[in-house]
């Protein structure tokens, strides 16, 4: 018996009926990275809870993927910092701390308080029509509560006034803190009265892209990571110091 082709889907039964949750690989794309995207999804959202084990075999057989793509992955996540892999204990999840939450968001909050403020002067008719739908749509599922539409949203809406700064230096940056800040972020979504406030806040903040006002922006939306970290941080002081709510639970 020979090992599948690495990082293709396994051969047998399982291949020809796709399972739920099983990973349909794209061969455009490197292997390896698009099953780390799908495990970077599961810890985001606490399908893989801080702290848990990563158990390659379950997870191969749940992706429908070999070995092979399955360890590169798990080796850009913990270059990712979201995972830590000993010889003797094998992968586990790793826990976002109170404090850390608390770094992270303060950075992030100026970061993504600038990025606002820029946005807002360089984006044209065509990138605020844009910024629109995205928030109309993320209201919808706000309405319906669908949670990960609705984050999906939420991200790209982020993403999109971050790059609309036009700064590579501030979204390489920004890219890089919400590796380990994506989780939080999902996880504020989970507490109602935040999940209201915050839709409350994109709605400022698209009031402050119609203006064409930068300082409304900047403060509109630092206020509103601040809030998001202050969240994060209040949730997991209340629980061990290490956890943060599951979807669903």
């Amino acid at each position: 018996m020979h090992d599948p082709e690495p990082g293709t889907p396994q051969a047998g039964p399982a291949a020809a009926e796709m399972r739920p949750g099983s990973l349909a690989l794209s061969r455009r794309i490197p292997f390896a990275r698009q099953v780390a995207d799908t495990l970077r999804d599961l810890i985001v959202r606490g399908e893989l809870p801080a702290g848990s084990r990563v158990v390659e075999r379950i997870l191969c057989e749940r992706l429908n993927v070999s070995r092979t793509p399955m360890r590169e992955a798990l080796k850009l996540l913990e270059a990712d910092g979201l995972i830590e892999i000993s010889q003797n204990r094998g992968a586990r999840v790793m826990s976002l701390t109170a404090e850390e939450a608390r770094h992270l968001f303060e950075v992030i909050a100026e970061l993504e308080g600038l990025a606002a403020g820029r946005a807002v002067l360089a984006a044209d008719a065509e990138a605020l029509a844009g910024l629109e739908a995205l928030h109309a749509e993320m209201l919808h599922h706000y309405e319906t509560r669908a949670k990960d539409a609705y984050f999906a949203l939420n991200s790209q809406i982020h993403d999109r006034v971050v790059g609309l700064s036009g700064n590579p230096v501030l979204v390489g940056s920004h890219a890089t803190l919400m590796l380990r800040a994506r989780r939080g972020r999902y996880a504020a979504i989970l507490y109602p009265s935040r999940w209201a406030e915050s839709v409350g806040e994109h709605e400022a903040l698209m009031e402050a892209f119609r203006r064409r006002d930068p300082e409304r922006a900047r403060a509109v939306w630092r206020t509103h990571l601040a809030r998001t970290g202050e969240a994060v941080c209040d949730g997991l002081a209340a629980g061990d110091g290490q956890t943060l709510p599951r979807a669903g639970g």
